[in-house]
């Protein structure tokens, strides 16, 4: 038996993956898509890891890495993807309908987790694109909220259309029962939009640089505090660099889940 006659939710014997089922699709864009997963009862993970995730074939099947959405507490699993129209994954991805099955990695891992950063006082979290995907399991997770006194989403995206789960940052998450409370006081979110006018423009880096992101939020510095700012970054490759280099000029050196410091990102996705 090939994996593609593999019931949904049903796993061969001795099988690399997990087999599990599509629980819910939405489509935020024509290339821009969230889904659920059932998840493997066996499945532990720290919120921020990623995973490796697939499509069952008669051969090898195609295996990309892909953030966990949902924190680490959730009954299923969310991610966030892109479509690139020749991507070998994607392409094939974006057509997914709930009750389809999707292989699963069975260990997560990662270096956007708490235990990579020095204890602090406030947590950045920059992404680009789909890089919010690890964002947003961080920033659902109740420890984040009992480890930093503020939480700051900072999302760029091109088109105001990407701004993918801004209901989520702008009120839903403060409805939450388990985060709600503290969310209220203590999470702010910070769109940005380079293509198109919107409220706030301009790339992350830039918005850091200029100072400008300190002065929209408040905050009585023009960079990065290494005694009390913690940042986590994900996204393009451009801006991860970008912002990595920012951080060592204000003095923050990068974190490890060998060695904890003041800033982290997510290697895998960096070339």
């Amino acid at each position: 038996m090939t994996d593609s006659a593999i019931a949904p939710g049903q796993a061969p014997v001795n099988s690399p993956w997990h087999h599990e089922t599509v629980t819910w699709v939405k489509h935020w864009t024509g290339r821009l898509f969230s889904f659920g997963l059932t998840r493997p009862a066996s499945m532990r993970f720290r919120s921020g890891e990623f995973v490796m995730i697939g499509l069952p074939s008669e051969g090898k099947p195609v295996m990309r890495a892909y953030s966990i959405a949902s924190p680490h507490y959730a009954e299923e699993l969310e991610f966030l993807s892109i479509a690139v129209p020749d991507g070998p994954l994607t392409s094939k991805l974006v057509n997914i309908k709930v009750g389809d099955t999707i292989l699963l990695g069975k260990k997560p891992v990662g270096t956007l987790v708490h235990d990579a950063l020095k204890p602090g006082k406030r947590l950045w979290l920059f992404g680009t694109g789909t890089g919010l995907a690890p964002w947003l399991s961080v920033a659902r997770d109740y420890e984040t909220y009992d480890k930093f006194e503020q939480v700051i989403v900072g999302h760029g995206v091109r088109e105001v259309a990407e701004l993918c789960y801004r209901d989520l940052f702008t009120k839903d998450i403060f409805a939450d029962e388990l985060i709600g409370e503290q969310a209220q006081s203590q999470l702010v979110y910070y769109p940005t939009v380079t293509r198109e006018p919107f409220e706030r423009q301009g790339r992350l880096p830039h918005l850091i640089e200029s100072g400008q992101i300190f002065r929209d939020l408040g905050l009585d510095q023009t960079k990065f505090d290494p005694e009390h700012d913690r940042v986590m970054l994900c996204g393009s490759m451009e801006m991860i660099k970008d912002m990595a280099h920012l951080c060592e000029a204000h003095g923050m050196t990068e974190g490890s889940n060998a060695e904890p410091g003041d800033f982290v990102l997510e290697r895998a996705f960096v070339g």
